[in-house]
């Protein structure tokens, strides 16, 4: 019963990731391609959090840790992108 449940959490996560990367090629504009990747880097982490459930296996922590933090410097390098058209500021070049 409990994976029967895991397994259509799974499903759902996949689905949701679908439809987000739809909105990430389609969106109107460019904060909401921002933020349907940034729930995509989310839904990410859920995903293989439910995998290592059940797999019973706690080997995919590390992944998930490191899915986080490169979902978080990517979306706040975009959102600077967005915001002032660059990402790394050079004070020093003329």
């Amino acid at each position: 019963m409990k994976e029967s449940i895991l397994l259509l959490a799974l499903l759902f996560f996949m689905v949701a990731i679908a439809l987000l990367l739809y909105r990430v090629i389609v969106g109107p504009s460019m904060p909401d391609r921002a933020i349907a990747l940034d729930t995509i880097g989310v839904n990410l982490i859920s995903a293989i959090a439910v995998v290592s459930i059940v797999l019973s296996t706690k080997a995919f922590l590390e992944a998930i840790l490191i899915l986080g933090i490169l979902a978080f410097i990517g979306t706040i390098a975009f959102s600077k992108y967005i915001e002032r058209g660059i990402i790394v500021d050079r004070k020093g070049d003329s």
